[in-house]
């Protein structure tokens, strides 16, 4: 996916000013079709953020509100995308800020191990976590979304990027990452 070029990029967002000409002027397909192009990107970048579902239920419904709170207002249809992403950003920060900016639980484990393998576990984990909050705050967020599998598209309009930085950007982050984990 490092290998997009723009005219890519316009093709991804291809009918966005359509659309959301179409859903300001009251068509409820045009704002479903919205709804299901960016809320995925609004959940990772929820998510990103380090938030639990709840939060990050918040935040996207947030950003959806202050959408159609502006949406007579937006002077750049097309580029709705990188302003609900901006908006979500902005929120998830603020609400992350609030909860202290706690780590997400871990998932619960998939098959049944020793004690000795599930406290080798535990503590791998917790060099990782400190590891990953000894980072720059770009960084944990770009590997907090990478986690969520989100598309090079969606990571490049969350960290306000080009879509051609975040490849490299991420292998800078994960070298990072490694050198610090022992």
């Amino acid at each position: 996916m490092d290998d997009l070029r723009e005219e890519d990029f316009v093709v991804l967002q291809d009918g966005t000013d359509e659309l959301v000409v179409r859903a300001r002027d009251g068509d409820g397909a045009a704002w479903a079709r919205l709804v299901e192009r960016y809320s995925g990107m609004l959940w990772a970048i929820a998510r990103g953020h380090g938030l639990d579902d709840a939060d990050a239920g918040d935040v996207v419904q947030t950003a959806w509100l202050r959408l159609v709170e502006r949406l007579d207002g937006l002077r750049d249809p097309g580029a709705v995308g990188g302003w609900l992403a901006a908006t979500a950003r902005n929120e998830s920060a603020r609400v992350a800020g609030r909860r202290g900016r706690e780590l997400p639980p871990a998932a619960p484990a998939s098959r049944e191990r020793g004690p000795d393998e599930v406290a080798v576990a535990r503590e791998r984990l917790g060099q990782v976590a400190a590891a990953l909050q000894a980072l720059p705050h770009r960084c944990q967020t770009l590997l907090r979304l990478v986690a969520q599998a989100a598309c090079y598209a969606d990571l490049a309009a969350a960290l306000a990027i080009p879509v051609g930085s975040v490849g490299p950007t991420r292998a800078r982050c994960l070298a990072a990452l490694r050198r610090l984990v022992p």
